[in-house]
């Protein structure tokens, strides 16, 4: 029997926000996908595209940026500019020959730990679907 395939997920998480949301998350016992590897970063506006690129050139199968909610963001206008960034971050994908559908930009406040858990097993289902990031199978992949 073939093992069951099992999605690598780089999550890069809001400091204020969407990392405070998966402690609650674990606080609370809630199911998160076991290949979830998180990033704590200061504001989802912090996350450079070519950080994701990074994550899907070393075998990341999907990307999840998450951040607080427009208008609560920290830093006043920070995940505005996450959203402007990350709506070009399809096309990027697409050029690289992924599926747009492997990165999700969600947004998910401090107090949402079900919100966080109901998200990313719903994004490793998706990503499962999909299948492995075919860029693993290229010949610079380490």
């Amino acid at each position: 029997m073939a093992d069951k395939f099992e999605p690598n997920i780089v999550g890069f998480l809001c400091n204020w926000c969407s990392y405070a949301a998966a402690d609650l998350a674990g606080s609370n016992k809630l199911e998160v996908p076991a290949t979830l590897t998180t990033i704590r970063v200061m504001c989802s506006s912090r996350v450079d595209p070519v950080m994701l690129l990074s994550a899907y050139l070393r075998g990341a199968d999907g990307v999840l940026v998450a951040g607080c909610h427009p208008g609560d963001c920290h830093y006043q206008t920070g995940n505005y500019l996450a959203r402007r960034r990350f709506a070009l971050m399809h096309k990027i994908l697409e050029t690289f020959g992924l599926d747009s559908n492997r990165f999700r930009l969600s947004w998910i406040s401090a107090s949402e730990g079900k919100r966080f858990s109901e998200v990313t097993n719903e994004f490793a289902e998706h990503i499962t679907k999909l299948g492995p990031n075919p860029l693993r199978k290229m010949p610079f992949i380490e």
